[in-house]
């Protein structure tokens, strides 16, 4: 079993629950970080090569993010060993199984990540009564469908391009991971006038210098098919996405894809984090010696959250929306406010304003 806990501190984790089910082979962990601002708010992941460090570091992700959104919400995380594209009646079971075992767990309220989606919420709410981002026929407010992540993406990058000298209108964008959320990224950006010049998912990459239609290619990937499926445009392996240079360069898919061997071969001004945990410590320190400016996860890609707690709350998607603009932006000019006036990275500035906000909300629990 990990040794998860050397990653604890003072803000956590509260608990780490291991489920396992024979009769349906389940395997799953659920990672419950920290409650203080209240019930804890995080996805379910469903892949084969999860794991219990990863729940608990995206866990702590989710504290840190609700915190920085200022949402009265705390950070969980859940991840179930297997493969999402299992038969959609083997899946069903699946989940439903998982619901019953989280039944008990109610400082815990799931939501989608990657492999779930909103299908898999409507289960779980029927099985146990709460979740979010639900389909909007149940009352959700369906946040991959509407690309709330996507939205907040493209918020955090005009509120940082002051920082970095970027001007929008024709900047070369590049997306590691065009699912839900590099997919609504690519379209809310490209309609401030940027240039999507290559995306990549588990197929492959796809290139064109002279631009990607992004309508087209949301088309491609909505039906199915991968990037690569896309004709007009030079199609190369996955890993080839990180050396194609740009204005702005968003990571959207697993952890740990730039690290100390891969990160000298980007080539860019800005990245907001559309993944969680995307690069590792020691490469966010190489690339702001390179003068890259990065928005960390937990900032630029609150959208999502920001969306669930609305819909929580009973607010409406006009209401989410709003709040993820004046949340995102207002956040991301903070943080890279203080880290310009104090030379921190921007992550450690991020973090210090979110632990800040924890960690007076825990002086109110007893």
């Amino acid at each position: 079993m990990e040794n998860i806990f050397k990653l604890a501190d003072d803000l956590g984790p509260a608990k780490i629950v291991h489920i396992y089910d024979p009769k349906v082979q389940l395997k799953a962990v659920v990672a419950i970080d920290n409650v203080a601002c209240g019930p804890s708010i995080g996805g379910i992941r469903m892949a084969p090569d999860v794991s219990a460090t990863e729940a608990f570091r995206l866990a702590r992700a989710m504290t840190l993010k609700n915190a920085a959104a200022g949402l009265p919400h705390g950070g969980g995380k859940s991840v179930i060993f297997g493969d999402p594209k299992i038969a959609p009646a083997d899946k069903e079971r699946l989940i439903r199984v998982f619901a019953r075992a989280i039944r008990d767990l109610v400082e815990y309220i799931p939501g989608p990540d990657m492999g779930t989606d909103e299908r898999c919420m409507a289960w779980i709410k029927d099985e146990i009564g709460r979740a979010v981002g639900l389909p909007r026929e149940i009352g959700g407010i369906p946040l991959d469908e509407i690309g709330a992540t996507g939205f907040g993406l493209k918020v955090s990058v005009d509120a940082a391009r002051k920082f970095c000298n970027l001007e929008l209108k024709g900047a070369r964008v590049v997306i590691q991971g065009f699912g839900s959320v590099g997919k609504h990224a690519a379209r809310f950006l490209a309609e401030e006038g940027t240039k999507l010049i290559a995306a990549a998912d588990s197929h492959g990459t796809i290139v064109n210098p002279k631009g990607i239609d992004v309508r087209r290619l949301i088309a491609i990937k909505d039906s199915g098919k991968s990037v690569v499926d896309y004709s007009d445009g030079e199609k190369l392996a996955v890993d080839a996405i990180i050396d194609i240079e740009c204005e702005i360069w968003i990571p959207a898919a697993r952890p740990d894809v730039i690290r100390k061997d891969t990160v000298a071969r980007l080539k860019t001004k800005l990245i907001p984090q559309g993944a969680n945990i995307p690069f590792t410590p020691e490469a966010e320190r190489i690339l702001r010696e390179k003068g890259t400016l990065i928005v960390a996860d937990f900032i630029a890609n609150a959208g999502g959250v920001i969306c669930a707690s609305v819909e929580y709350h009973g607010g409406t998607q006009t209401q989410a929306f709003e709040t993820i603009e004046e949340r995102i932006r207002t956040n991301t000019d903070q943080v890279l406010e203080h880290a310009r006036k104090t030379g921190m990275l921007p992550r450690q500035a991020a973090v210090l304003l979110a632990e800040e906000r924890v960690k007076r909300a825990m002086t109110y629990r007893h």
